[in-house]
């Protein structure tokens, strides 16, 4: 059985900087993200969250289409994967934080770390940096940074309020820290973190 993809796969004219499909998000917080077109519809976030516990399952991650997939000359990655990345790194934080976080702690250090100077594709601090490309100018790699803080900030908000039950982490959720994706047309494992 093949994982579960984005439904934005089949998306047209969807913005791409260095890689980065800039893709419809209904968020609080103000950035370069185009507002969806039907707002019942399930942005990108939502699908992140929603796909990142049955995506975490698989060994494998096939590439299928825009959405998931970023062409960089002859590579591929999936922007749901960066999202998926992200959310690992949200729960690692949670699971390895020396006393259990409540939910208002636990937004104040995740929204902290969302919003904190991080590598963009096509700096060499980027984990994935031989996948992506890089911002052909200045405005380029600002909005690209504006738009994975907005993409952060917001699946961060989203994930607290779904993990969060009783006023403590659902040890459920923080169980999939432990699970890695691979993506076999990169031949790069998915265990690595974006921090």
């Amino acid at each position: 059985m093949p994982a579960y993809h984005s439904s934005y796969n089949d998306e047209p004219n969807v913005q791409q900087i260095a890689g980065v499909a800039l893709l419809p998000m209904q968020s609080r917080t103000r950035g370069p993200a185009p507002l969806p077109i039907d707002p019942s519809r399930p942005d990108i976030v939502e699908e992140a969250i929603d796909l990142f516990r049955a995506n975490s399952l698989f060994r494998n991650f096939e590439i299928q289409g825009a959405a998931d997939r970023v062409c960089i000359t002859h590579t591929d990655i999936q922007t749901l994967i960066y999202l998926i990345l992200f959310i690992s790194d949200c729960l690692t934080r949670i699971a390895a934080a020396p006393t259990t976080w409540s939910k208002n702690e636990a937004l104040k250090q995740l929204t902290s770390y969302a919003v904190d100077n991080f590598a963009l594709p096509g700096d060499a601090s980027f984990p994935l940096s031989s996948l992506y490309g890089v911002p052909s100018s200045r405005a380029e790699s600002d909005t690209l940074r504006q738009y994975l803080v907005q993409a952060r900030q917001e699946t961060v908000t989203r994930l607290l309020d779904k993990i969060y039950v009783d006023h403590a982490p659902s040890r459920w959720w923080l169980a999939f820290t432990k699970r890695k994706l691979y993506v076999p047309s990169t031949d790069i494992s998915m265990g690595k973190s974006l921090s």
